[in-house]
């Protein structure tokens, strides 16, 4: 009698891991949706189809992941780069600069181009990072 008792089926399933394992993956993917999401894009209105009249002051410096060196949409090396920030510096005493480095350029083209800028004098200069969504 006591072995017919072992052999019968069982009529209930423990589902206790398998919704341990759904909540922790639930979890997850909350985290990372939420971690992915870096806001809302929206075309922005433009002002006027008028190209402005004053020249924009501010000069940008590009380094790209391959290492290229750009100034504003122009590229250049560090000699060309150096001879033209001479010229603009020479125009405008104050001369603003922004540096834009590649997320995964190398350390050292960005540091090259700040000694650059620190050798010209040149004070007025901006980092330009991401802004982090909060």
């Amino acid at each position: 009698m006591r072995y017919q008792e072992e052999l019968d089926s069982y009529d209930e399933i423990n589902v206790t891991s398998m919704l341990d394992l759904a909540y922790v993956l639930l979890i997850v993917f909350i985290i990372m949706t939420t971690a992915a999401v870096q806001g809302i894009q929206i075309n922005l209105p433009k002002a006027s189809n008028q190209p402005s009249l004053a020249k924009p002051k501010t000069k940008a410096i590009t380094v790209t992941a391959e290492g290229t060196i750009f100034l504003d949409t122009f590229p250049v090396t560090m000699e060309q780069l150096e001879s033209t920030l001479l010229q603009y510096k020479a125009a405008d005493p104050s001369l603003p600069v922004v540096v834009k480095g590649d997320a995964t350029v190398m350390y050292q083209s960005v540091i090259d181009v700040l000694a650059l800028l620190g050798k010209l004098e040149i004070t007025q200069v901006g980092l330009v990072t991401q802004n982090l969504v909060k």
